[in-house]
């Protein structure tokens, strides 16, 4: 399989951005390197707006400049790896080994939790990453329940999929393949509709979800992320079912999800697959392509080219040539530095299809 020329120019276009305008920006100043951790974000002119620092974001930001130094980026990837990490183990972690959602705060969430797993597996950190997972609630089928309440979310349970591929894609065995396939069993046996094939954000216990399709919500963008899980989870244990359900997650997104007008994934669907939310936002776009790219490689099928290549000029309606983007068509927000993570995960994808690397 070799990628198409066009697939081609989309990596040298994107990673040349980040390379240039986005990896330089968000380091500086986008960390603070005088009270430590990231900023969370930056202004149209590029400074740092006030405001308390998230553990996600210095989570997210050791993942991207791992990634950093992996595309080819000759700054200080290291060192913005470690001051993330420093800012994690300094100001987020409590007594009992969670981790603070917020810089200054006590209150801990799952999502959180599986950011700093994923964090953790960037420079092999398994002994504090192992530690977290023991400490995480369980909600029954393999999945993984919050803090507080009786509502279980895919949400976080989709990224501590992300974060448990991660440890197996870099060699871990053990706990980490059997939390891998617990994920990959949930998704198939309790999140999936089985009517529609599409999955919902919110379940009670036993992983049962609202009857009323408009009680329930559907995101495109989890739809196509769920999806690129489901296809790595498939390449690493041969589970031809998990690509079968992946490649069902992307034609639900792109067919229900993807205005065709202005070529973006929209925010949400109800359970009927009907638009609720027509807004946009950057990482649904970033969640498409990658999906796109890597059932096209798995598939070599020509219209996964043709969309990847549609959704990769969707990502860049958000971008700034100053290495900024906007977190939304509709509104002029300044830019997150949580979305950071989305955008170098969409070229990282991207650079390894061009290099044929699955």
């Amino acid at each position: 399989m070799s990628a198409p020329a066009d697939i081609l120019a989309a990596r040298e276009a994107l990673v040349g951005w980040l390379l240039d305008r986005a990896f330089p920006l968000w380091w500086d100043p986008g960390a603070d390197l005088a009270a430590g951790g990231f900023h969370d974000r930056l202004d149209a002119a590029g400074r740092p707006m006030a405001g308390p620092q998230r553990a996600r974001v210095q989570a997210r930001q050791v993942f991207a400049y791992r990634h950093a130094g992996e595309l080819g980026w000759s700054g200080p990837w290291r060192a913005a790896m470690t001051h993330g990490l420093a800012a994690l183990e300094h100001h987020f972690r409590r007594p009992d080994g969670l981790y603070r959602s917020v810089r200054g705060q006590d209150a801990a969430d799952l999502y959180d939790q599986a950011f700093v797993i994923l964090a953790h597996a960037q420079v092999e950190g398994e002994a504090r990453a192992l530690a977290l997972l023991e400490r995480l609630p369980r909600g029954g089928a393999g999945g993984f329940a919050e803090f507080d309440g009786d509502e279980l979310l895919a949400n976080p349970n989709m990224h501590l999929f992300e974060a448990a591929l991660a440890w197996v894609e870099a060699g871990g065995e053990g706990p980490w393949r059997e939390m891998a396939a617990d994920q990959a069993r949930l998704a198939a046996t309790r999140l999936i509709d089985a009517e529609t094939g599409a999955i919902s954000e919110v379940f009670g216990p036993g992983w049962i979800g609202p009857e009323a399709p408009a009680e329930r919500r559907v995101e495109p963008g989890h739809q196509f992320e769920w999806a690129w899980l489901l296809m790595r989870w498939s390449l690493a244990s041969g589970d031809a079912a998990a690509l079968g359900a992946a490649l069902r997650l992307i034609e639900i997104a792109e067919r229900c999800g993807v205005d065709p007008v202005r070529n973006v994934a929209i925010n949400a669907l109800d359970g009927d697959l009907e638009p609720v939310d027509a807004g946009t936002r950057l990482w649904p776009q970033t969640e498409r392509l990658r999906a796109h790219l890597l059932a096209g490689a798995l598939t070599d099928d020509l219209a996964c080219w043709r969309l990847a290549v549609k959704a990769a000029e969707g990502v860049w309606k958000f971008l700034e040539p100053t290495g900024l983007w906007r977190d939304s068509l509709e509104s002029g927000d300044a830019a997150p530095a949580s979305s950071l993570y989305h955008i170098v995960g969409a070229a990282w994808q991207l650079d390894q299809t061009a290099r044929g690397v699955l």
